[in-house]
């Protein structure tokens, strides 16, 4: 009897266990499947972020991700490099585009078309708008990284000024040339103190101006091709360009306002009547500016000899790092599938002004008579693919170009402030920027 009731006994708690492991094993298969985001929006854009993010997490509940804002765009690769190191990296991290060659060469990265085809997802790669697609292509044609926000520069003015000062509000200047006689004419009616201002100053006057004229930014296809690159950016062209911003300042034609957004307060308060700035500014210009109406254009161009092609795309990619649970990977293809339909494309441009990735959201945009309600977010797609992309316009691939980016905003203000001449500042950007890149190089070549 005893030796019966110690069966039984048995019995009962390897019952006992199993249906707890059933129920355990239950419970872990019905809890989603967890993804970490980091990304470097911040203010309005973050709030649309996490939208988009929420967008997912309610539209099935197989997978979940986490979005987490970490800093600037510098801060989060950087901490998400660390992060790689120390094995505690995120499953995505966003990455801007100047960051590209430098992720490239990192050994840290599940590329994103082997990620999709590895869980089944057919993306049409061909259906991503030209230049975003060339920009962050790698030799073979493969996309490593997903596009999402998308943006090149382009200028924004002030209408109620232009109409102050005598000047057309429905036609903005289409040339430099314009540039110089419009702020002339603003300053002079007291329309308003300066006649514009820029953010960026590396990518909107330098990078993007020179890809506008058709100029290359260094030798070897902008880097494509070897990375045994230099700089070409100290020729006649950008010298007399950047030596006519620096005269202009003296007039208050030009007013220097500082790297990134920092001379956003100077259009928003009206104080400049005309920025060229990140198309993705829009959405925080129509939520902060209430004074006046404004409205966008196209860069400015020299004419001439110079052709006017595309300009080049700013923004950042979707990055996924290698080391994870192949499990994991399956939410974070769902997720980069999702943020690439072009119902998900288009409300993101809607709300932020950065540039559809797809032909596909697009044509939705202009389906929907978006864009002939709000034609101000039609210039950035138009300059974008105002001619298909060529070795000098479709991007530039350097390595240390955070760095670099630094090296010549840094030159810019010594000539801004007098210190140095156009041709002193740029030829010094130039041989500080090849010193980068030869360092960058000896590492990896």
């Amino acid at each position: 009897m005893l030796a019966k009731g110690r069966v039984l006994m048995a019995s009962l708690v390897l019952a006992l266990v199993t249906a707890l492991f059933a129920a355990f094993a239950l419970t872990a298969a019905a809890q989603p499947v967890e993804a970490q985001f980091w990304h470097a929006m911040g203010g309005r854009l973050g709030e649309v972020v996490q939208e988009l993010v929420d967008r997912f997490n309610q539209s099935q509940d197989q997978y979940r991700i986490t979005a987490v804002f970490r800093g600037n765009y510098s801060e989060t690769m950087t901490a998400a490099i660390a992060a790689y190191r120390a094995r505690n990296h995120p499953h995505i991290v966003q990455v801007f585009e100047v960051g590209t060659q430098t992720m490239l060469m990192s050994g840290a990265v599940y590329p994103v078309y082997q990620l999709m085809a590895d869980h089944g997802y057919e993306i049409d790669w061909n259906d991503f708008v030209p230049p975003v697609l060339s920009y962050y292509s790698t030799a073979d044609g493969n996309l490593y990284s997903m596009p999402f926000n998308s943006s090149t520069p382009i200028l924004y003015y002030n209408k109620t000024a232009f109409a102050q000062a005598g000047l057309d509000p429905e036609r903005p200047p289409e040339t430099w040339q314009e540039v110089e006689e419009f702020s002339r004419r603003l300053i002079q009616s007291g329309a308003a103190e300066c006649g514009f201002t820029i953010g960026w100053p590396s990518w909107t006057m330098i990078e993007s101006t020179r890809a506008w004229h058709g100029l290359p930014f260094a030798t070897h296809e902008n880097g494509y091709t070897s990375l045994d690159t230099q700089l070409v950016i100290n020729d006649e062209f950008t010298i007399n360009h950047i030596d006519r911003l620096a005269r202009w300042q003296s007039e208050r034609i030009f007013r220097y306002g500082g790297r990134g957004g920092d001379a956003e307060p100077l259009f928003i308060n009206g104080q400049c009547a005309m920025i060229i700035q990140s198309s993705a500014a829009q959405g925080g210009f129509r939520s902060a500016i209430n004074r006046f109406e404004w409205a966008t254009a196209m860069l400015p161009h020299y004419g001439g000899e110079y052709p006017k092609v595309n300009s080049v795309i700013g923004g950042a990619t979707l990055w996924v790092l290698a080391g994870k649970p192949a499990r994991e990977y399956e939410a974070v293809a769902a997720f980069l599938k999702f943020l690439s339909e072009p119902e998900q494309q288009a409300y993101w441009h809607k709300e932020t002004g950065y540039v559809p990735i797809s032909r596909s959201a697009q044509a939705l945009l202009e389906a929907e008579g978006y864009l002939d309600q709000n034609p101000d977010q039609r210039t950035a797609y138009s300059q974008l693919t105002y001619s298909p992309p060529t070795p000098e316009t479709r991007g530039l691939r350097l390595g240390n170009f955070v760095q670099i980016r630094d090296v010549i905003e840094e030159e810019l203000e010594n000539i801004f402030r007098g210190q140095k001449s156009a041709k002193q500042g740029l030829d010094d950007a130039v041989r500080r920027s090849n010193q980068l890149l030869r360092e960058f190089a000896s590492l990896y070549q």
